[in-house]
């Protein structure tokens, strides 16, 4: 089968969405298919071989975030050229409804398109006015996934319709096996309260509803009674910015590693005792906890819906009120002083991250994409014909 995979986001800029298209364009390589992907990207970036780029994104108020996309005549041009070479059977568009490339694509194309929606959020004035716009495209979506119950329920109350669940991947055989990060011991079977231990943090610093500011309240607290306790950061934003928000007698335990390599991101996951996920919302599923489970790491994230139930109802990881920096504090002490409980999370986290491994995962895509495609002529260009 030839599989178009339309990307919404920079595929400069690492991110949730990106993560999981590039994954399941590997899957589905791996399977015998041919995948090329198109997403926004700078002309002269060093991409895959099978991602083509629409052109320089350009940053985007979305989803109570800046997201860097794609939308112009430029991008227009590129997605109908990229559709008319391909000769795809399935069109398969990530986040048709973020005005970025998806749009494009399912304006330009005619035949088999599956769409799949990422995004939770509350509905908003910008949505009930685009809303009319938007329909134009997704009536031509043949087939819905949603990875999360989150983003079906913001699908079904927001936009109409409904979806097929099949969940974010994750290739968990990847990240189940690495060296921790030079420098750091990675973890342990013995309490940490005497040498302090490691907490760590992966996202958008710069990204409020990431929550990194809450992490940071809780170490000044932990920092000051655990002599020992060191903070790992990891991901896009201003790290001097960061550190300046750590007390000054604090800041020498912070290690903000900025963007990482995918072979440096495993390798942090294992450096750490405590992997932290503070967001405060707007997250349907949460891939970085899936890949924290993949390697094993014990985790402390936010009770945020999306995390509640990935982490099977706090089976899989330790649950605490989001946005709540003294909660944060006192869990992740309770974990560091007790290997044990570590352990067992540990062990749960690898369990329950096996549902969704790409392994099974491509599969259900593959099954919604043959199931639009029986009957129905080849992806072209809108009004030129099978």
């Amino acid at each position: 089968m030839r599989v178009g995979i339309v990307c919404p986001y920079t595929w400069n800029v690492p991110g949730g969405v990106q993560q999981h298209i590039r994954d399941l364009a590997e899957a589905l390589a791996a399977l015998g298919h041919h995948v090329s992907v198109i997403a926004p990207a700078d002309d002269d970036a060093e991409l895959p071989p099978f991602v083509v780029s629409a052109g320089r994104a350009v940053p985007v108020p979305y989803n109570g975030s800046v997201a860097r996309l794609a939308f112009g005549f430029l991008s227009a041009g590129r997605v109908r050229r990229w559709i008319n070479e391909g000769g795809f059977d399935v069109l398969h568009v990530h986040e048709p409804a973020a005005p970025s490339l998806g749009l494009l694509a399912c304006w330009a194309a005619d035949g088999p398109i599956v769409g799949t929606f990422h995004a939770s959020y509350q509905k908003s004035r910008m949505v009930s006015v685009t809303a009319p716009i938007l329909q134009s495209a997704l009536e031509k979506i043949t087939g819905r996934i949603a990875v999360s119950e989150a983003a079906r329920t913001t699908l079904v109350e927001h936009l109409g319709g409904d979806a097929v669940l099949i969940p974010n991947g994750v290739a968990t055989e990847r990240y189940a096996m690495a060296e921790p990060l030079p420098g750091w011991q990675g973890r342990g079977d013995a309490p940490r309260g005497g040498d302090g231990g490691a907490l760590g943090f992966l996202g958008r610093m710069d990204e409020p509803r990431k929550g990194l500011q809450v992490l940071l309240r809780a170490f000044e607290i932990l920092g000051r009674s655990r002599p020992g306790l060191r903070l790992l950061l990891a991901g896009p934003g201003d790290a001097d910015d960061v550190v300046a928000r750590v007390s000054p007698e604090l800041r020498g335990r912070v290690a903000v590693l900025g963007m990482v390599s995918e072979e440096d991101k495993i390798r942090a996951y294992h450096s750490v005792d405590v992997f932290v996920a503070p967001n405060l919302g707007g997250e349907s599923f949460g891939i970085v906890l899936a890949e924290a489970m993949s390697a094993g790491a014990p985790i402390l994230a936010s009770d945020i819906e999306a995390f509640d139930r990935v982490l099977l109802g706090g089976r899989a990881g330790t649950l605490f009120r989001a946005g709540d920096h003294e909660a944060l504090a006192a869990a992740a002490g309770a974990l560091l002083d007790d290997p044990a409980r570590r352990k067992q999370l540990s062990a749960e986290a690898r369990a329950a991250v096996r549902a969704y491994d790409w392994s099974s995962v491509a599969r259900d895509v593959l099954r919604v994409y043959e199931t639009v495609s029986l009957g129905s002529a080849r992806v072209v260009e809108s009004g030129l014909g099978a």
